[in-house]
């Protein structure tokens, strides 16, 4: 009996993401086809055959593999236990259609650091409540797409820009339990996310989304303090659900919210 498919797939509310994919397949051939998206592919396990543009590729495990809208591709896997894989589409804003030339040419980007960055991204995207962290790292990922795309790989201009740094953490400290995204950040800012994202980092040693997650405990520990439940606490402060507290508050205090409750005097 042939193995059968495994798909899971879910659209986040993350700004640039249409769709997150996750899928094994193991004798299903998918014709010639285009998206309306840029479709940014990991494979985790086997390896991907695909013509792209009348070239074919393969799509290994140690590559990162980018494959720009409008143009058509087909894929299989090359190896008979079949493949895993992980993609993001990115809506068309994420990078300029200037760009889908130099992708047709080059979709293997060979960069450690962009398959751990693009990896990363995958696991916030997988938590509950961690768009900030997802956004951020997206806005890592796409710059160094970009700087693929451009010729190599750019870290971006000189991040160390603390007037810019501190009105996003002005932002941030007046949006804990509303929460902020960089998209929106950015256009009251005047600064695209990438960029807030290294010069908050050049100046206070860490992202905006662990910033905000540190002031979000804070408020959680106030609360606790004043006799909330841990599931009103976690509400109240920002966070998604109490197991979403519990993971945070427990990693920057060292025990749970209800063990620190039942610690107050």
């Amino acid at each position: 009996m042939a193995e059968r498919a495994e798909v899971t797939a879910w659209r986040p509310g993350v700004h640039g993401i249409r769709e997150v994919l996750r899928a094994r397949f193991v004798g299903h051939v998918y014709p010639s086809h285009t998206h309306d998206a840029w479709t940014l592919l990991l494979v985790d396990d086997g390896v991907v055959r695909y013509g792209l543009h009348r070239h074919e590729h393969g799509a290994l495990r140690s590559v990162v593999t980018l494959l720009p809208p409008d143009v058509a591709h087909d894929g299989r896997s090359a190896l008979p236990g079949g493949f895993r894989k992980r993609v993001l589409y990115l809506e068309r804003d994420v990078l300029a259609d200037t760009l889908i030339g130099r992708a047709v040419g080059a979709p293997a980007l060979a960069d450690p650091l962009l398959r751990l960055r693009v990896h990363q991204l995958h696991e916030a995207l997988a938590l509950p409540g961690e768009d900030l962290e997802a956004e951020g790292r997206l806005a890592l990922v796409a710059e160094r797409l970009r700087g693929h795309l451009r010729g190599g790989p750019r870290t971006g201009a000189d991040p160390g820009e603390p007037g810019l740094a501190a009105r996003l953490r002005e932002l941030l400290d007046a949006s804990v339990p509303a929460g902020l995204t960089l998209h929106e950040a950015g256009r009251r800012l005047g600064a695209q996310p990438a960029r807030l994202v290294r010069a908050f980092s050049w100046a206070y040693g860490l992202p905006p989304h662990r910033y905000l997650t540190g002031r979000r405990v804070e408020v959680a520990r106030r609360h606790l303090l004043a006799g909330y439940p841990p599931a009103e606490a976690a509400t109240a402060a920002g966070f998604y659900d109490q197991p979403h507290l519990n993971r945070h508050f427990k990693r920057l205090v060292g025990v749970t919210p209800a063990r620190y409750a039942r610690g107050r005097s």
